[in-house]
């Protein structure tokens, strides 16, 4: 019967972060705080860079032109509209800044421990392999030594086998002249 052969258990390649994961999200994981780090992003694309300078262009273009008069120059309404996002803008892109300093803080001293891991495992082969190379140089020279005396006990038979068979051929050679 052949034995089967195990796999090694599975590594959590993200076994590191798992510490972190409360930091997964800027502003939490409940419904308001996913819509507003949806909205704090939103503000750095060129979509809405783009979406505000039109409606800016249409707003000063309609008001100058006359073909409405809500906000007359020197647009009172629509320089109060852009404090009112300024309010609520700043203090949301500061939160997502400082909540992704914390994920990249996060990050670091993940992969930093991974590196540690990865350190100790080094060094661990590293040991094994020396103890190997220890009992292989010891095997080796426990082989000379053998062979050493197999050569030599070789030569001794062969001297002896030699030795026998002249005194053989010796007392064989006397027998004949008796």
């Amino acid at each position: 019967m052949t034995p089967t052969p195990q796999t090694p258990p599975s590594i959590d390649p993200l076994r590191f972060h798992h510490p972190h994961n409360h930091l997964s999200t800027t502003f939490g994981n409940d419904t308001f705080a996913l819509k507003a780090e949806a909205f704090a992003r939103f503000f750095g694309t060129p979509t809405f860079l783009g979406a505000q300078t039109l409606i800016v262009v249409l707003w000063v273009l309609a008001n100058v032109t006359g073909l409405v008069k809500f906000d007359v120059y020197p647009f009172i309404l629509l320089n109060l509209a852009f404090s009112l996002q300024s309010a609520y803008a700043a203090p949301l892109i500061l939160l997502a800044q400082t909540r992704q300093a914390a994920r990249d803080k996060a990050q670091m001293d993940a992969d930093a421990q991974h590196r540690e891991d990865i350190a100790k495992a080094n060094a661990q082969r590293q040991e094994s392999t020396a103890a190997t190379t220890e009992q292989l140089l010891a095997l080796l020279e426990q082989n000379t030594r053998l062979t050493e005396l197999t050569q030599h006990l070789t030569q001794r038979v062969e001297a002896l086998t030699v030795e026998m068979h002249e005194r053989f051929m010796a007392q064989s050679h006397s027998e004949r002249q008796d």
